[in-house]
């Protein structure tokens, strides 16, 4: 009778399962930045009650919030190349539709969902700074850029990093499903090894713990991020 649980195996899995480690970083960074200057302009967009586009900007927003990150993945894996293919077709071009990486497939999906949710806090975080500021930068003739940036947005987003860093967490978590586009980032890599000795549970374990470290290690430097934010945040309304 073999072993019930085999931490060994466990063990000699780790150094394999790591090895994707590198994708699911990139995958989660790259989304993360896109997404956040993404989630600015929507953010702005709606901040300024931007004709039009306001409209459009609460119908995304609503739909990524409203959908499941999986579907969003699909919908992009399998939309963008028929786009292309439109494209190809109207304009006569001859662009490799099947060249394109599905790496790009997933930061595209995962910055659009990244964007919607970190839009929203980027907007309330926006609004919790004081109108008269803004007002007090018009009176000394600052432009609006000049006011949003050495102003408001600097202590707005002194708000948002909580709310930021809990996205980002998030992100990190759903690129675990990416493999369902044959991308090999941690997860796919535990299923791999899992499969050849038949032992998941003990290979689930060792990707949870993964995803768990990383996930504090980012926890806490944003929390550092946040400490200096406020610091700034005082020198600005000192």
């Amino acid at each position: 009778m073999g072993r019930i649980f085999d931490p060994v195996f466990m063990i000699q899995s780790v150094p394999e399962i790591l090895t994707a480690l590198p994708i699911t970083l990139l995958l989660a960074f790259v989304s993360a930045i896109i997404g956040l200057v993404l989630a600015l302009v929507i953010a702005l967009i709606r901040y300024f009650n931007v004709k039009v586009l306001t409209e459009i900007s609460k119908v995304y927003v609503s739909f990524i919030r409203g959908t499941p990150a999986l579907v969003q993945i699909m919908l992009v894996y399998f939309g963008i190349p028929l786009i292309l293919k439109a494209l190809n077709e109207y304009w006569g071009t001859n662009f490799n539709v099947n060249g394109v990486p599905r790496l790009v497939f997933a930061i595209i999906a995962l910055s659009l969902n990244a964007a919607a949710f970190m839009s929203e806090t980027i907007r309330s975080s926006l609004l919790a700074v004081d109108v008269g500021q803004l007002e007090a930068a018009y009176s000394v003739n600052m432009s609006v850029f000049q006011a949003l940036r050495r102003i408001v947005v600097p202590q707005a987003f002194s708000i948002a990093i909580p709310p930021l860093a809990n996205t980002l967490v998030s992100i990190i978590k759903e690129t675990s499903l990416v493999f369902t586009i044959s991308i090999i980032d941690l997860m796919a890599r535990a299923k791999i090894v899992g499969s050849r000795g038949y032992r998941f549970f003990e290979i689930y374990v060792v990707v949870s713990v993964i995803y768990w470290v990383i996930c504090t290690i980012i926890s806490r430097l944003l929390s550092k991020a946040e400490k200096g934010a406020r610091k700034h945040e005082r020198s600005i309304t000192a």
